[in-house]
């Protein structure tokens, strides 16, 4: 018989239900600047993009070889070559039958040319081209608006330019464009034990990781971080904190102090300073994640346990930030893999477990754990390359089942 777990206790809030119910809280923050190209890179669009030209705006060779009008060639005729029409250099008369010019791979199809021979194909004898196979009018042509038509929507409105829609908005000959400006987060950690790498350890003693993590999460995601570093296990300074907190940034992070514990004192103080939206989650690692809000600036309280801190950030601060941004952020992908181990798993909160997937020799895939599942152990985290999302109501996972998987190697840790 399974067992509900010492830490699922009832109420806990579905995590699905309390993702949808903060998203409901929030509204976009962020204003629109006018920005060069050459500083696009990882903003978010604030207008939607149409193109102002054809791509390609004229007909041109997918391939080096010689263009030609196909109904014209006639089996066993040499055709007369009559020039050259390179990219940026094209030919300029005209071609007529029985003729053909040798093209380059982007270079503009001649005029009575109409299709293009790759080079391999062909013979050259002095000015003769002999042509072997079939000849099909288009074929190895790129014809005008192929890619994009004038007028035609390349970009929505909240897309996050990277390298692959920068290319785009490049070949449109966009200059600049209206992005939201980047959303400014305040970021602290609270707890006595917490020292900063570099500092000597006491008794008890453990270094800050988690804000040093969140912050080049942060960081790769253009968000610009107000570092207020270290706050004690004071209730004052960190009240101190986070009223200043939320007259500077759009949302506020915290790591720690939103457990049960003597010295957790967020909860208490959101509730003095702000309101609570929901605390404690039916999720695993991360069930102590609080949301609300100090005035009108979003709070995010995430665990103080490294795994819990980096996946509820993953689950729920991202979404959150991508509404307030103005991003359009698309649902994860999943996949479907095969366990090649056992997992343990108790019934009662939806299961996050991290996880090394790979495809195997039958070209399925099969997955097993990236190391200890416990929530202090970030070193199994930093070898995972997926999260396995293992239902609220689910058991123990045998060898051989079928589990759901979300990637997130290369992400932003």
């Amino acid at each position: 018989m399974t067992t509900i777990d010492h830490c699922n206790q009832p109420g806990l809030r579905p995590y699905l239900d309390a993702k949808q119910e903060m998203l409901n809280q929030l509204d976009k923050v962020s204003k629109c600047e006018l920005v060069g190209l050459e500083q696009l890179l990882n903003r978010i669009l604030a207008d939607d993009i149409h193109s102002p030209i054809d791509v390609p705006s004229f007909a041109n060779s997918a391939m080096d070889g010689y263009a030609l009008s196909a109904n014209t060639v006639v089996a066993d005729t040499p055709l007369t070559l009559i020039g050259t029409s390179l990219a940026g250099h094209p030919f300029t008369g005209r071609v007529a039958a029985g003729e053909c010019v040798r093209i380059m791979t982007g270079a503009a199809l001649p005029l009575g040319a109409d299709s293009v021979v790759m080079q391999e194909n062909c013979d050259l004898d002095a000015h003769l081209v002999s042509v072997s196979g079939t000849v099909t009018p288009g074929q190895n042509v790129r014809f005008p608006a192929e890619d994009l038509a004038q007028g035609e929507l390349v970009f929505s409105a909240g897309t996050r330019i990277n390298a692959r829609v920068l290319a785009v908005l490049s070949s449109l000959g966009l200059e600049q464009l209206y992005v939201y400006r980047p959303l400014t987060v305040a970021l602290l950690s609270t707890g006595d034990e917490l020292k900063t790498p570099g500092q000597l350890l006491g008794p008890g003693d453990i270094y800050d990781s988690n804000r040093i993590a969140l912050r080049a999460m942060l960081k790769s995601l253009d968000i610009k971080v107000i570092d207020y570093g270290i706050i004690k296990d004071d209730p004052e300074l960190i009240r101190q904190a986070l009223v200043k907190a939320a007259t500077e940034a759009d949302a506020i992070i915290t790591s720690g102090g939103v457990s049960v514990g003597d010295a957790d004192y967020i909860k208490q103080i959101l509730e003095e300073v702000g309101r609570i939206g929901f605390w404690k989650l039916a999720i695993k690692p991360g069930k102590p994640f609080a949301f609300g809000h100090i005035n009108d600036c979003p709070f995010f309280g995430l665990p103080g346990n490294p795994v819990s801190a980096a996946v509820t950030f993953h689950l729920l601060v991202r979404p959150a930030l991508a509404k307030l941004a103005g991003e359009t952020l698309a649902a994860p992908v999943t996949l479907q893999a095969k366990t090649l181990m056992a997992f343990k798993k108790s019934p009662g909160r939806m299961d996050f477990q991290r996880a090394i997937v790979s495809t195997q020799a039958d070209g399925s895939l099969g997955v097993i754990a990236a190391g200890a599942q416990s929530s202090g152990v970030f070193s199994a985290m930093a070898q995972a390359n997926c999260l396995l999302r293992l239902e609220q109501d689910r058991g123990d996972v045998a060898e051989g089942e079928l589990v759901t998987l979300e990637l997130i190697d290369g992400l932003y840790w």
